[in-house]
């Protein structure tokens, strides 16, 4: 499982080749899992050729060739989604995120809303590193979109943000970007734990548009981010009342 994720990482861009792998101490925390488990995937990696362990050096992804086993996350290929236009998959997780994620709001439990506060936690800690952070920001989004009692439409949506993550890693890599992302997190998780499915439903909206500029900008070399209002009726009164 913990190998598929880490592999996941690495066919939707977040992870690329050269690039460290962060400590054990830290994936564990970003993957909610023990050490020993993180240290079995990485070795399991290394055998097959996918990462490069180095005595006193960090370890590193040595290829990209590589194959999602049975614990396949979403629907297609990782990278297959990127055939798409930037606007179409903008409207399609405007219509079919919010829905996942409002119906996420319903089931989500205690434990996952208490994992959520920790990948906000871990995130803090990201600040200053865009693949870091992004590692985190899957895990926070999956989280939620796997609450939906459809596991197809949860599916479908992973394959939705996993679009062009090549380019989030240059996005986040923007002053603010980061935190602004997590204030979006905050905000979400302010709203969940509320359980309200519109509170939520608008939190990511907002998120979702921000995600959408921000990959237009880079994907404009650099062009000055569209800024588009959506109505906040339902976001105001809940930030009032948290």
């Amino acid at each position: 499982m913990i190998r598929d994720k880490i592999v996941s990482l690495i066919a939707s861009g977040i992870l690329q080749v050269g690039d460290e792998l962060p400590s054990e101490r830290e994936l564990a925390t970003m993957l909610v899992v023990s050490r020993e488990t993180v240290r079995g995937a990485v070795q399991r990696l290394a055998a097959e050729g996918i990462v490069q362990v180095s005595q006193g050096a960090r370890t590193r992804v040595a290829s990209v060739n590589v194959e999602v086993g049975a614990q396949r996350i979403g629907v297609t290929n990782p990278t297959s989604i990127n055939g798409y236009s930037l606007e179409a998959v903008h409207a399609a997780r405007l219509l079919v995120e919010t829905e996942v994620v409002a119906d996420a709001t319903k089931h989500l439990s205690d434990d996952d809303i208490q994992r959520l506060e920790d990948s906000i936690a871990a995130q803090q800690l990201a600040c200053n590193d865009p693949v870091r952070f992004l590692i985190c920001d899957r895990e926070f989004h999956l989280t939620i979109y796997y609450a939906c009692q459809n596991r197809l439409l949860a599916d479908f949506v992973v394959d939705l943000y996993t679009y062009m993550l090549d380019h989030r890693r240059i996005a986040m890599g923007q002053p603010g970007a980061i935190e602004k992302s997590l204030e979006d997190h905050r905000f979400i998780v302010r709203a969940l734990k509320m359980r309200n499915p519109d509170a939520v439903s608008a939190a990511f909206s907002e998120h979702i548009l921000r995600i959408h500029d921000t990959s237009l900008a880079v994907d404009e070399r650099g062009g000055s981010t569209v800024t588009r209002a959506l109505p906040r009726s339902v976001t105001d009164s809940n930030k009032e009342s948290a």
